[in-house]
């Protein structure tokens, strides 16, 4: 693996945000600074601290990254779930996000699994 753009979890990261961003335009602009602009955050977060711990010198600080993207992922999560609560977002998109999060979610844990054991 050469750069981060190889890891398939960063791809499928970038895939979530790109879903996020295209699922959140139709918000009310009232959540423009609220809701969507978390949302965003959250779900920019993931590749991007993916990606800067790929940087790092070391499998610790990669750990560490990782965790970080893990923790910006549950918020997603539920903000998520909020966007559903609130009917800013259809049931069917919001499962869609959910699924591509639960299988980043999965992909993230298998991956500090196995930095935890080199």
């Amino acid at each position: 693996m050469s750069t981060f753009r190889d890891l398939k979890i960063w791809q499928k990261s970038m895939d979530l945000v790109t879903n996020i961003y295209q699922k959140t335009e139709g918000f009310p602009d009232s959540e423009k600074y609220g809701l969507v602009s978390q949302i965003r955050r959250s779900a920019v977060s993931i590749p991007s601290n993916i990606a800067e711990g790929y940087g790092r010198n070391s499998n610790g600080d990669f750990e560490r990254f990782l965790n970080i993207s893990m923790g910006s992922l549950f918020e997603l999560q539920t903000q998520i779930q909020i966007a559903l609560n609130l009917t800013y977002l259809e049931k069917s998109d919001g499962t869609a996000l959910y699924g591509l999060s639960r299988e980043i979610e999965r992909m993230l844990s298998s991956f500090i699994r196995s930095l935890q054991s080199e």
